[in-house]
C-alpha cells in the first residue's frame, strides 16, 4: 500500500490513540500518590507526553550507537511505577530521579552484555512472554468496556452497549473493507465511538478548557537529584525488567516484518531505552519501554512501514508541548477506548500463540515451560496482592504478571532445555568413548 501525507499521518494518530491511555495513566498515578500539585501533575503528564515522543525517534532513527530501527514506540513502563512511588515515599522525589539517572547509565554501559544472552529467548520463551503480555492487558480493556475501574456507573448497560459497537464496528470494517480504510479501522473505531458517546452525554471538554496551549520544557523541575543505594539497586532491578520485556516485543516486531535482527541490533535498542531513562531523569519524566500496545495494532494495520512511527513520535512530542491539543485525546470515553483495546490486545495474544506455533510441543519440557510462566502470569494478573508481604526488591519482580510470567518463562528455559540439552550431550559423548 502506498503511504501518501494524509494516510501516514492518519496510521500515526492511530498509534498515538493506541498508547496515549497507558502513557497518561502512570504519571497520573505516580504524580496523585506523591501529593504534586495542580501545576506539577500537569507539567509532569506533558514533559512525559513529550518525551515519549522523543523516546520512540531515538529507537526508530536508527545508527550506529541505538536505535534498532523497527516500527517501534516507546512509552512509560508500568513496571516502574510501584518502585517510584515507594522511592517517592520513602526518599523524596529527588531520590526518585537520581536513581532513573543510574539506572539509565546501567543500560548504556551494559546493552552490549545483556544482548548476547539473547540465545536465551527461543521460541518456547518470546512466544511465552507475547502471550502473556497481551493476556495481562485484557483485564484493562475489559475495565474501560465497562466504564473504567472506580467509576460510578461501572458495567452500565450504557458504557458495555457502546464498546461493543465500537468492536464490532472495528470487526466489520476488518471484515469488509480493504487497504487503507481497513488499516485504520481502530482509528475508525474510536472516531465513531466518541461522537456516539458525545450523543449520550458521556464527553466532558473540561480538560481541553483547563488545559494551557504550551508547556516549557524544564531540567530538574522538581529540583537537583539525590543519589541513595537501595533506589538505585531498585530501579536498575525495574532496568533489567523492562529489557526483558523489550526483547519480546523487538522479537515479534522484527517477525511481523520479516527482519532479522541480532545482538548488535539488540544492543542498539536497549542503549536507544538507556538514553530515554537519562532524558527522563534530566527533565523529570519516567523510564521508557517498547510498548505492547502497537505491536497488535501493527499486525492489525498491516502496515509496517518506519515513517508512520517517525510521524508518531514527532505528534507525541507535539502534544506534550501543547497541552491544550493533547487534551483532545483524554475525552475519549473509557468504553470507547475499551472496545478498540480488546481488538489490539487479543491481537497481541493472538501474535504469541502464533509465536508459540513455532515450538515443538512434543517436548514436555517445552509444554511445563509455557504452563508455568502463563500459568504465573495470568495467577499474578489476577491475585495482584499475593506477594504483598515480600522485600520490596521482590516484588519488582513478582507483582507484575508480565514481569513475574516473563521471569518464569527464562528461568524455566534454563533449568529444563539449557542445562539438560548439556547434560545429554555428556552422557551420549561418554557411552560414545565407552563404545
Amino acid at each position: 500500500m502506498r503511504l501518501t501525507a494524509g494516510k501516514t499521518a492518519s496510521l500515526a494518530i492511530q498509534h498515538v490513540l493506541a498508547m496515549y491511555a497507558g502513557a497518561m495513566i502512570v504519571p497520573l498515578i505516580v504524580g496523585s500518590s506523591l501529593g504534586l500539585s495542580g501545576q506539577q501533575l500537569t507539567y509532569l503528564v506533558s514533559i512525559d507526553i513529550f518525551m515519549c515522543g522523543v523516546a520512540t525517534l531515538l529507537q526508530v532513527l536508527t545508527n550506529r550507537f541505538f536505535g534498532i530501527g523497527l516500527p517501534i514506540v516507546l512509552g512509560c513502563t508500568f513496571t516502574a511505577v510501584g518502585p517510584m512511588i515507594a522511592i517517592g515515599t520513602d526518599y523524596g522525589i529527588s531520590a526518585v530521579y537520581g536513581a532513573i539517572l543510574a539506572s539509565g547509565l546501567f543500560v548504556l554501559l551494559f546493552a552490549g552484555a545483556f544482548s548476547k544472552i539473547a540465545q536465551f529467548f527461543p521460541p518456547v520463551v518470546t512466544g511465552s512472554v507475547v502471550t502473556i503480555i497481551g493476556i495481562t492487558l485484557i483485564p484493562v480493556a475489559m475495565g474501560n468496556m465497562a466504564g473504567g475501574e472506580g467509576s460510578k456507573n461501572f458495567g452500565a448497560v450504557s458504557n458495555l452497549a457502546l464498546a461493543f459497537g465500537v468492536l464490532l464496528l472495528i470487526i466489520l470494517l476488518f471484515r469488509f473493507t480493504k487497504g487503507f480504510i481497513r488499516s485504520i479501522s481502530i482509528l475508525i473505531g474510536l472516531a465513531a465511538g466518541t461522537v456516539a458517546s458525545s450523543f449520550m452525554g458521556m464527553v466532558n471538554f473540561q480538560a481541553v478548557n483547563e488545559a494551557s496551549w504550551i508547556s516549557g520544557l524544564q531540567p530538574f523541575y522538581f529540583g537537583a537529584p539525590s543519589f541513595e543505594w537501595a533506589p538505585i539497586v531498585t530501579m536498575i532491578l525495574v532496568a533489567i525488567v523492562s529489557m526483558i520485556e523489550s526483547t519480546g516485543v523487538y522479537i515479534a516486531v522484527a517477525d511481523i516484518c520479516e527482519k532479522e535482527i541480532g545482538e548488535k541490533d539488540l544492543a542498539k535498542g536497549y542503549r536507544a531505552e538507556g538514553i530515554a531513562y537519562l532524558l527522563g531523569g534530566l527533565f523529570n519524566a519516567f523510564p521508557y519501554t517498547a510498548y505492547s500496545q502497537n505491536v497488535g495494532l501493527i499486525q492489525l494495520s498491516g502496515v509496517k512501514k518506519r515513517k508512520v512511527i517517525i510521524v508518531a513520535g514527532i505528534m507525541l512530542a507535539l502534544l506534550g508541548l501543547v497541552p491544550k491539543i493533547a487534551a483532545f485525546t483524554t475525552i475519549i470515553p473509557s468504553p470507547v477506548l475499551g472496545g478498540a483495546m480488546v481488538a489490539m490486545f487479543g491481537m497481541v495474544i493472538a501474535y504469541g500463540i502464533k509465536m508459540l506455533s513455532r515450538v515443538d510441543f512434543s517436548s514436555q519440557e517445552n509444554l511445563l515451560i509455557i504452563a508455568c510462566s502463563v500459568g504465573i502470569g495470568m495467577g499474578v494478573t489476577a491475585v495482584p496482592d499475593m506477594f504483598l508481604k515480600l522485600p520490596e526488591a521482590l516484588k519488582i519482580v513478582t507483582s507484575n504478571g508480565i514481569v513475574a510470567g516473563s521471569t518464569a518463562a527464562i528461568l524455566l528455559n534454563l533449568l529444563l532445555n539449557v542445562r539438560p540439552r548439556k547434560s545429554k550431550e555428556r552422557k551420549f559423548e561418554a557411552s560414545a568413548l565407552n563404545n
